[in-house]
């Protein structure tokens, strides 16, 4: 079976998602774009040989619309003759973009691609595309009493678990110690391509602390929804969830055959993959069966990886997983995770991915996994093995 080996991978800083943000003035495409041609150039890959650009974005309209995957190739300067496309896992858009890559590779579909993904969520605003209409309404036979929004699928996740405000809080501030640290230490500094004259996540609070995070407000309370759950304890909050974010990220993806023959020296390589359906109602508990599946394909126990990166679209998502495998919490998004760094939903699969490969190099680590949550119910997970 051929192997499918990651060559290089580069992601932009993030940028408050609002008018204002620090790349809110810039196209996706051309944001995206960007990110492409600085991979390209960093790498020193003749753009001929990329046979496709997978693209995760999920507000698939405006400027994001018609294949942003495509438009952002050709922006880039990729040649005519490489196609492109774009998928919508949510908010693991682009953590597919990648699988299927890979998965491209070891089948013998592809020999070099690229998986990458965008989100503009200050010029293509979350919801913007529903255009006033429920998009679960054709559901109600199956699910009678009505979905929830994802931030009433947390406050679900927070009872089941047991977890307080306290503790949410403190998670949320410790994501931001730890994404402050790593800023200033340097330790970002060789996955990020400066857009302009901006170079470090924006969406970093220093200083962030639980006590501060304690004075806010619920974000989700509606009396009508807590008469459906009545153990809701209304613990979400702007503060201990992920901020509306833009960026982009990109990933180079070839077999190992190839990137030997290139004279290219793999950074890492893809071990195993897993996608699973859960509960629409739960919508962000997919993580956990699709880690359970994950790890019985690689024969792998989570003591044998040396990072997780689980996406902090809110606080319970990684604390309710970290509970259900005993995981070590120093293991979980060590240098932080959405809360703080932003979560560019279409591109935050493959930006995740680019801190992962970043830091198992940085840290001397061998084995990473990286799951994400997905709207609807759903949940990616792989893992990868640092390559020396």
């Amino acid at each position: 079976m051929r192997t499918a080996v990651i060559v290089d991978v580069l992601r932009t800083p993030t940028g408050k998602g609002k008018p204002g943000g620090a790349l809110s003035d810039i196209h996706p495409a051309d944001l995206l774009a960007r990110v492409i041609r600085g991979l390209v150039e960093r790498t020193g890959i003749d753009p001929e040989l990329i046979e496709d650009v997978l693209c995760g974005c999920v507000s698939q309209g405006g400027e994001q619309a018609m294949n942003i995957g495509r438009t952002a190739a050709l922006a880039a300067g990729l040649p005519e003759s490489v196609p492109g496309t774009t998928i919508d896992r949510q908010c693991g858009s682009s953590q597919q973009a990648a699988h299927f890559a890979a998965q491209g590779v070891i089948a013998g579909a592809y020999d070099v691609v690229l998986a990458c993904g965008v989100e503009s969520m200050s010029r293509v605003p979350m919801f913007s595309t529903f255009a006033g209409k429920n998009p679960y309404e054709p559901l109600q036979s199956r699910y009678p009493d009505g979905l929830v929004q994802q931030g009433i699928s947390a406050e679900l996740i927070s009872a089941h678990w047991k977890l307080d405000r306290p503790t949410l809080d403190a998670f949320a501030a410790e994501s931001h110690r730890r994404a402050a640290q790593a800023t200033q230490d340097g330790t970002f500094a060789d996955e990020i391509i400066a857009i302009d004259d901006h170079e470090t996540d924006e969406t970093i609070r220093p200083g962030t602390t639980a006590e501060g995070l304690a004075q806010l407000k619920p974000a989700f309370y509606d009396p009508a929804i807590g008469e459906r759950f009545d153990e809701i304890d209304w613990t979400i909050t702007a503060g201990n969830s992920s901020p509306l974010t833009d960026g982009a990220a990109a990933v180079l993806i070839m077999s190992e055959e190839r990137a030997a023959q290139l004279g290219l020296t793999p950074r890492a390589r893809f071990v195993s993959f897993a996608v699973t359906g859960s509960d629409p109602l739960l919508m962000l508990t997919g993580i956990i069966p699709a880690t359970r599946k994950l790890l019985e394909r690689s024969g792998l126990s989570i003591d044998d990886l040396d990072a997780y990166e689980v996406n902090e679209a809110f606080a319970p998502v990684p604390l309710a997983w970290q509970r259900e495998f005993n995981a070590d919490p120093q293991k979980l998004n060590p240098r932080g995770g959405a809360i703080a760094l932003g979560h560019p939903l279409g591109a935050t699969g493959a930006k995740l991915l680019t801190s992962l490969v970043s830091y198992l190099d940085r840290t001397g680590g061998r084995y990473g996994l990286q799951t994400m949550c997905e709207g609807g119910g759903m949940a990616n997970a792989m893992i990868i093995e640092r390559l020396d």
